[in-house]
């Protein structure tokens, strides 16, 4: 069996373009698809893909690990997140191709299942760019809390740090910590509340008046409370606060987590697939972190395949703990993809088709093409016109 092309499809959903893959192979109807979305980057890694693609014309497709090797060594340049979405997509459409040619769902050869079903949870508005990064304000928190949890979730992540630079304003601390407890009283104990900072705070300090704030809201994680370049702070963090810090969505492969599980940077890791290098690399992080005492929680806001290939490495990986997914993120979500299974809110159940088991309607994609993201980081500029972290 051998690799034949290797294509990118751009499927446009907003503030993302969605980035599919598909490999063919010179075996009639044998193809695989993966995902390399990566926001406000779809040029650079459509590109990506087109250079990686001699490199692998030939080769099994079968033998994942030697293709890894090819696609990160051969180039010679050490790749960054773009190169590594690039390859973790490609990486992702070969175990959908090894899967197939074994008539076994992927999960299967990832080691088998560790679980029955797994626990998934969503942002406000289930993804919806606007309730997501656009929600201000405790009675709107509330209100768009509560109808994530009445749609059937029992976890709900916000975005509720405001953009701020070194220091804040003390009423901008303790709106964050008003909003979040009045989420609380909302959703009631038992619904699982996380608070992603997006590495808004510039210094550990600021963080750490965040993070006071957010403790009598007994919130599941604090997410990347510093950008994710200040591993000490990180650590410092992780070391001093009663509130449980994740991170780890901007590390990119075992070099990169090897050095924040030895600072300490995280109670919980949040390798994306689809940037770390796909499934096998994200597994080897997985074993890191478990040998460390670590858990991870994945990130992945991105597109439909995205969301397939994290519930076949959440169901075969031992220290998962919950699994984040937008698929609200657009009205047509489940129209480009079907799945191999029926989604339930903050419940996936285990997939029994061949490969990843999804089919893809090119058609429906092909109504939806390139345009250019909605900016939304334009938004993180300070009155005075500093421009800080989004």
């Amino acid at each position: 069996m051998q690799i034949t092309r290797i294509s990118a499809i751009v499927c446009n959903a907003e503030m993302r373009n969605w980035v599919f893959i598909r490999v063919e192979t010179d075996v009639p109807g044998l193809i695989g698809w993966g995902e390399a979305t990566l926001e406000w980057k779809t040029r650079a890694v459509t590109g990506a893909i087109a250079d990686i693609e001699p490199l692998l014309i030939g080769q099994d497709p079968r033998d994942i690990e030697q293709c890894y090797q090819i696609m990160t060594r051969h180039g010679f340049w050490r790749m960054g997140v773009i190169g590594m979405s690039a390859i973790s997509g490609i990486e992702i459409a070969l175990w959908d191709i090894l899967g197939k040619s074994l008539d076994t769902p992927v999960w299967r050869l990832l080691g088998g299942k560790v679980r029955n079903h797994l626990r998934t949870y969503t942002h406000l508005g289930m993804g919806n760019m606007t309730s997501v990064y656009e929600t201000d304000g405790a009675q709107e928190l509330a209100e768009r809390g509560r109808a994530v949890v009445q749609a059937g979730y029992d976890a709900v992540k916000v975005v509720s740090i405001p953009y701020v630079h070194y220091i804040a304003p003390n009423r901008a601390i303790d709106r964050v910590g008003e909003a979040v407890d009045t989420l609380r009283a909302e959703v009631g104990p038992e619904v699982d509340i996380m608070v992603d900072f997006h590495g808004r705070p510039s210094s550990a300090s600021l963080a750490r008046e965040f993070l006071k704030v957010l403790e009598p809201a007994r919130i599941l994680f604090a997410e990347e409370p510093v950008p994710p370049e200040n591993t000490a702070a990180m650590a410092d963090l992780t070391r001093s606060s009663p509130v449980t810090i994740a991170g780890g969505e901007r590390l990119i492969g075992r070099a990169d987590f090897d050095a924040a599980l030895r600072a300490g940077a995280f109670h919980i890791a949040q390798p994306d697939i689809v940037h770390v290098g796909g499934l096998w690399e994200a597994k080897k992080i997985a074993a890191m972190c478990e040998t460390a005492g670590v858990g991870v929680a994945p990130h992945n806001p991105l597109g439909p395949i995205a969301g397939v290939a994290a519930l076949h490495f959440g169901v075969s990986t031992p220290n998962h703990i919950i699994q984040e997914e937008m698929v609200g993120a657009v009205p047509w979500y489940d129209s480009v993809v079907k799945w191999p299974i029926d989604k339930v809110a903050g419940r996936w159940e285990l997939p029994e088709k061949p490969g990843l088991g999804l089919e893809v309607d090119e058609a429906e994609v092909a109504g939806h093409p390139f345009q250019q993201e909605v900016l939304h980081t334009r938004n993180a500029v300070l009155p005075d016109g500093t421009v800080v972290d989004w």
